[in-house]
């Protein structure tokens, strides 16, 4: 006859393996746990694609069942990285964490939060700091492209963002596609500062988020351009301070005079 002691022993088992199970899988280098996160990456880039089509396909009847149905891939997926955490309460604390709440309760509350619905796209920002997306790039080779590919995806994710505050609040009464295309390519002519004329914003409010716009997005571009042409560095964690971007042929941290081992890519 089993006793409560028993069966919380049992529980508590249970509960250690599958966050064992969740930890290999997320964090894990196996081929199994690289096709997890790989599975998981496609699942990600196809929410993106969703939040990115919100605008367009949100008067259709099905697009409530597809709402709830995000809400459900991202709850299962925030709740398993919880669990494959060794400390939760430091994940919860996590700008990415908050973003992934924030969202959930964009798509969990779909019409009360409908002028905060552009701001889902910041799930894309999320994804570039997930470490099992870098992880294959690293596998790739593509290591010293990883700086570049932040640059790309923050200034993706900004145009994004303002192009669905800008359908939001100055576009939403138009018709659904051409709407939003007013509204992105609004976007696009005023981080680039070209284009003016043709499409413009009304009032205080207009000028305003424009000014915005060109100021944030030109930072943005000088980022990119940074990112891109600086010298190519290699990325080795120094043992002693933990700095990470070295020149090729160092041979002591330039933070601290730790001697480096640098492996040879080339050999």
């Amino acid at each position: 006859m089993k006793t409560k002691d028993s069966d919380g022993l049992q529980d508590r088992s249970t509960m250690a393996w599958l966050r064992d199970t969740l930890r290999k899988l997320y964090h894990g280098r196996t081929p199994a746990a690289f096709r997890f996160q790989l599975v998981a990456v496609i699942i990600d880039l196809a929410i993106i694609a969703f939040f990115i089509a919100t605008p367009v396909i949100q008067q259709s009847a099905s697009f409530l069942w597809l709402d709830y149905a995000v809400a459900a891939l991202v709850a299962a997926d925030l709740v398993a990285r919880l669990l494959a955490s060794n400390d939760m309460l430091r994940l919860m604390k996590q700008p990415t964490s908050c973003v992934d709440i924030f969202i959930l309760l964009t798509l969990l509350m779909p019409t009360a939060l409908a002028n905060l619905g552009f701001l889902r796209i910041l799930r894309l920002w999320s994804l570039s700091r997930s470490g099992s997306l870098w992880r294959h790039f690293e596998m790739q080779g593509l290591r010293p492209w990883r700086e570049a590919s932040h640059a790309v995806i923050n200034l993706l994710t900004f145009l994004f963002v303002i192009t669905g505050f800008v359908y939001t609040f100055f576009f939403r009464s138009g018709a659904g596609l051409e709407s939003y295309i007013d509204a992105l390519y609004f976007t696009v002519a005023t981080v680039t500062t070209t284009g003016f004329g043709d499409i413009v914003l009304p009032g205080m409010a207009g000028k305003l988020t424009a000014i915005v716009t060109m100021i944030i997005g030109i930072s943005l571009f000088v980022r990119l351009a940074q990112a891109i042409f600086r010298p190519a560095k290699v990325f080795f964690p120094c043992p002693q301070c933990g700095l990470q971007r070295h020149e090729p042929d160092a041979v002591h941290c330039k933070a601290c005079g730790h001697l480096l081992n640098i492996p040879d890519s080339g050999d």
